[in-house]
């Protein structure tokens, strides 16, 4: 890797981010590489549990959503603590790689749990709610360090949005990769996503991979962050790590991003509870047909990933995201339109599922790019909060963005089995026997609730305030005072500077 660990030691002392000017491919590739356990968990939540529990088990798929509900709740109430604990972690490895070493291992082995419930029954409502929490809980103490390293690596605009893009690619590999394993290995044949046995494969082969991805990745960049930090923070208190986390979600921008972050991701978790159901009895795809699914979603991330710095650097960030939430939207709906209009190709047909794989592609990639868009837009955020505060808080804001996306995707699950019950699917339906009234009424609840969704974000993510302009005006302002700071006194604090002194933390000893 081309940067030097004493540089980057140094620059962790002054404050200032790990590596200045382009980022090495190697780094990009090691960050990215990190979010293939995200991905892997974020498909097996999103695609396949609820399929899993209410068709392959026999739940309720009301009485599943609500259980995926209370999990996510209590898990985004966990994740800001889980930020601030790793905000104030202090080691001579750093703040953030502890986690990373420590939590992958507890995590598979509930990964797998999870799809092998001792007795290979449905476990209760409260087991599952516990597997749950357990799972989401682990996934966050991976991911939320994880991601917090990204505004250190790197203050510069673009280079920001690169790792972003990076982690996205790494985490829609890792949930498509899993995804194609599950069509063509785990449960291929006649009975496809309706065979119990495949899922027990599909969770111990997800264990071994997120590992892996959270270890590999926390290994690759060991040299350039393992080092202890110059300030060490106070002690750890609930109170105080409350307190902390409620001025930093005070930040304007962050509630901004919070309005329109919140119905985007009721709305992807939507759009990815319900992709299972719509694939098979909306449109009926074959299991040779489902093969193609995984590789059309790859195409919209290689559409996202060649999109979006273009589109950041014509339009911004905020604009980027507000304009891929909703265009993306309309695109995927289109099909959905046609079909109630009676000018579609009978479903099931290889004509249905080439036109509907074009309008997803599109669709998503757009969806996909207002997330990542979204998701970047945090990074700005830590320096408008450092320059109020004089504190860095990347793990409370990546945490923030957690609970925020967790209450979101929990709400978009809930409402799934609601769409599911309104619409009076049955727990034994089959495709192509599911009477059109269902289908029909399934339709238009679904896309009349991702419409909505995808307008009231919209409209928030654009009013989003911090610009390119404003970010790298903030940038040189912040590194101007850590140079006052520097040839000024020990322990004086000066107008200049006027967050010198900033509570709750205690200078490294010399």
């Amino acid at each position: 890797m081309a940067e030097n660990p004493s540089a980057s030691a140094a620059a962790e002392q002054s404050g200032v981010s790990f590596i200045q000017g382009k980022l090495p491919m190697r780094l990009k590739l090691i960050q990215g590489f990190g979010a293939v356990a995200f991905g892997v968990k974020d498909n097996g939540f999103s695609f396949f549990l609820l399929i899993f529990y209410n068709q392959v088990l026999g739940m309720d798929a009301g009485l599943v959503s609500l259980a995926l509900l209370i999990a996510l709740l209590v898990d985004a109430v966990v994740d800001p603590i889980l930020g601030n604990l790793s905000d104030r972690t202090y080691t001579r490895w750093g703040r953030r790689l502890p986690w990373l070493y420590a939590a992958p291992i507890p995590l598979a082995v509930a990964w797998v749990l999870l799809w092998s419930p001792p007795g290979g029954e449905a476990p209760s409502f409260v087991g599952l709610v516990t597997i749950a929490i357990a799972v989401r809980v682990l996934l966050s103490a991976c991911e939320v360090p994880s991601i917090s390293l990204v505004p250190e690596i790197t203050a510069d605009y673009d280079e920001r949005t690169t790792l972003f893009r990076y982690r996205a690619m790494g985490g829609w590999i890792g949930g498509l990769g899993m995804m194609v394993l599950a069509y063509t290995v785990f449960m291929p044949g006649s009975e496809g996503l309706l065979q119990r046995e495949g899922y027990v494969a599909f969770g111990i082969f997800g264990a071994v991979l997120m590992a892996v991805s959270v270890i590999g990745s926390a290994l690759g960049q060991h040299a350039l962050v393992a080092h202890r930090p110059a300030v060490k923070p106070g002690q750890f208190s609930l109170k105080g790590a409350f307190g902390e986390i409620t001025e930093a979600f005070s930040e304007r921008a962050f509630l901004i991003f919070a309005a329109g972050g919140m119905a985007a991701y009721v709305h992807q978790g939507l759009n990815f509870s319900l992709t299972n159901y719509v694939n098979l009895f909306v449109w009926q795809l074959s299991s040779n047909q489902l093969f193609f699914f995984p590789l059309m979603l790859f195409g919209s991330v290689l559409l996202m990933f060649v999109t979006i710095a273009p589109m950041h650097r014509r339009l911004g960030k905020a604009h980027t995201a507000a304009l891929g939430m909703i265009v993306g939207t309309v695109i995927g709906l289109t099909p959905f339109a046609l079909l109630l209009a009676g000018f579609w190709p009978q479903p099931g047909t290889n004509a249905s599922a080439a036109l509907f794989y074009s309008f997803a592609l599109v669709g998503t990639g757009l969806g996909i790019v207002s997330l990542v868009s979204a998701t970047s837009m945090i990074a700005e955020i830590v320096e408008s909060f450092e320059e109020r505060t004089g504190r860095r808080a990347e793990g409370s804001f990546y945490s923030g963005n957690w609970l925020v996306q967790k209450c979101a995707t929990g709400a978009g699950i809930f409402m799934s089995g609601q769409i599911i019950g309104l619409a009076q699917l049955s727990t034994d339906a089959q495709p192509g026997d599911v009477p059109a009234s269902v289908l029909r009424d399934l339709v238009i609840y679904y896309g009349s609730a991702m419409i909505i969704l995808a307008t009231f974000a919209a409209w928030w993510l654009a009013r989003f305030p911090i610009s390119r302009e404003e970010h790298e005006a903030r940038v040189n302002r912040l590194a101007a005072r850590r140079a006052h700071r520097a040839a000024a006194p020990i322990g004086e604090a000066t107008d200049a500077d006027p967050a010198a002194a900033t509570a709750g933390v205690v200078p490294h000893p010399k």
